[in-house]
């Protein structure tokens, strides 16, 4: 276990650089997909499968490929990236190096951190998706669903304030398809037929 462990980490650092330090921005999503599923990897060795399956399924299947059709679809001018990248170099690092010395604080003062008084009993031998479940669909019911419409609230803001009503595009007006009566969308013509004898 300790092999595979070690195998999944070191991918998962090597694909993270590839990330930041690849050209073509094509290849870094595809690193980042390898690094999604790599870390899925370490959590099926911790034990929870289920936060595996659902970084497979949500990260890998959903966010990493949108950022793939999103990425292959712009016109990304690879220069303007590197100009970009060269002009903000240093406040990069600069915040860079913060995040490292708070990564080293913390796992410096992990006893601190950690609860130990805590104790979580599997009494009954149920599956880590079956405790999750029970957890979040009874203490936590009323949590969980408040964030789903908190996501469902961001979701009809970020739709209206992104819409943008531009001439010379055709639109679908559903309250005008719902009133449309047959009279006014079929025309019957009779056509006298003046070959007749």
């Amino acid at each position: 276990m300790n092999l595979f462990f070690f195998l999944f980490s070191a991918i998962i650092v090597l694909s993270a650089i590839a990330v930041i330090s690849s050209r073509n921005p094509v290849h870094s999503v595809l690193f980042l997909i390898l690094a999604f599923v790599n870390a899925a990897g370490i959590f099926v060795l911790a034990g929870a499968e289920f936060l595996a399956m659902i970084l497979l399924i949500v990260y890998v299947g959903a966010v990493a490929v949108l950022f793939l059709f999103v990425v292959m679809m712009l016109n990304i001018n690879l220069e303007e990236i590197k100009f970009q990248v060269k002009k903000y170099f240093f406040s990069g690092l600069f915040v860079g190096l913060i995040l490292l010395a708070e990564l080293f604080f913390s796992f410096s003062n992990l006893d601190l951190i950690r609860n130990k008084n805590v104790m979580v009993t599997n009494s009954k031998n149920l599956t880590n998706t079956h405790q999750i479940g029970s957890i979040i669909y009874t203490e936590y019911f009323f949590v969980f669903q408040l964030s789903g419409c908190i996501l469902l609230v961001a979701m009809i803001g970020a739709i209206v304030l992104t819409l943008r009503k531009r001439p010379g595009v055709l639109r679908q007006t559903v309250s005008k398809q719902i009133d449309r009566k047959k009279e006014d969308s079929i025309e019957i013509i009779k056509f006298k037929n003046n070959n007749a004898n």
